[in-house]
């Protein structure tokens, strides 16, 4: 097992969301991996925690990969931000992403949250959970 794919994985889901033209449109191109210091735009997308376990066997060494991409708004209601969480999944579900290290296997979307957050609930945040295998050569 190598973690060293992890960092390829994350630029390539980075350049599949922010290509797709649903999300870079419901985003204004609002895509971090990190929120930036500063006035941030109402809703945006941000590439989260990632956990990653050894799936290698005979034929070789892999990794599953389960990361998180959250849509975080604070557009009136879930409307919007749901609608932007739709967009990701549709943009990184069985993408065929292309990796300057290994290969990609497969990507999976399994699961989401959404929740309010911030002083009085006025932060919608939907948190989509994806999972990534990959072959490293």
């Amino acid at each position: 097992m190598s973690y060293g794919v992890s960092a390829v994985l994350q630029a390539a889901v980075y350049q599949q969301l922010s290509a797709d033209a649903a999300v870079s449109s419901q985003s204004g191109g609002a895509i971090y991996d990190a929120v930036p210091a500063g006035t941030v735009p109402q809703t945006y997308v941000m590439l989260g925690p990632e956990e990653v376990r050894d799936a290698s066997d005979r034929s070789g060494t892999g990794a599953i990969h389960r990361f998180t991409v959250s849509v975080v708004s604070e557009a009136a209601g879930f409307g919007a931000a749901k609608t932007l969480a739709g967009a990701v999944c549709d943009a990184l579900e069985n993408a065929p992403l292309n990796l300057d290290r290994g290969r990609l296997v497969g990507l999976w979307f399994e699961r989401a949250s959404a929740r309010r957050t911030g002083t009085g609930g006025t932060i919608r945040q939907i948190d989509l959970k994806f999972r990534a295998r990959v072959e490293d050569d």
